[in-house]
């Protein structure tokens, strides 16, 4: 049985399951690159709150706060970034020694009971301190007292995006599992 342009409905299926991956290692490489230019301010930040406390004896009250809630967004947001990448840590003395399929394998076992439960309570108890945080529209309790609603949203959004990146992972890992190799051989 043929499809549109004559392919079997099996092919079009996969090459739409293709087409998503795609997007969402775009996205994820997307958001990792406009993510990694705020390394740039935070350095900034703590370059001149080492100068202003050392070079003039007149410490801030605000980059240390400021440093924390960049830092936490760079750290978050640029997870899916990292796991695309494999950058992830794991056992590599074991791990390197197995085939490709057993480590997909292996994946797929963590990414059931470890990766998708964590990532689904980040989301869900990230995502209920987010919105009360936007809704009371909550300042630190700092002498400086910026909003953190804003940073707060970052980690439901960042555990958004790592999971949809895992997801991603998952469905290579099965397919190497299905085939018995390497994805796309």
């Amino acid at each position: 049985m043929e499809g549109p342009l004559g392919l079997h409905p099996w092919e079009i299926v996969m090459g739409n399951i293709m087409k998503g991956l795609r997007f969402v290692d775009s996205l994820s490489e997307w958001t990792g690159k406009v993510i990694s230019f705020l390394i740039f301010a935070l350095a900034f930040f703590v370059g001149y709150e080492v100068i202003m406390r050392y070079g003039f004896n007149s410490p801030t009250i605000w980059v240390n706060d400021l440093s924390t809630m960049l830092f936490g967004t760079f750290i978050i947001i640029g997870g899916a970034y990292t796991l695309r990448d494999s950058g992830h840590v794991n056992m590599d003395v074991i791990y390197g020694r197995f085939s490709s399929t057993r480590r997909a394998l292996l994946d797929l076992i963590t990414f059931v009971i470890l990766t998708l439960p964590f990532l689904g309570v980040m989301l869900w108890k990230g995502w209920e301190a987010a919105w009360k945080s936007v809704i009371t529209l909550e300042h630190d309790s700092t002498q400086w007292g910026p909003p953190i609603y804003p940073f707060r949203l970052m980690l439901p959004l960042g555990a958004f995006l790592i999971l949809l990146q895992a997801l991603a992972k998952f469905v290579r890992d099965l397919m190497i599992v299905i085939k018995g190799g390497e994805e796309g051989s």
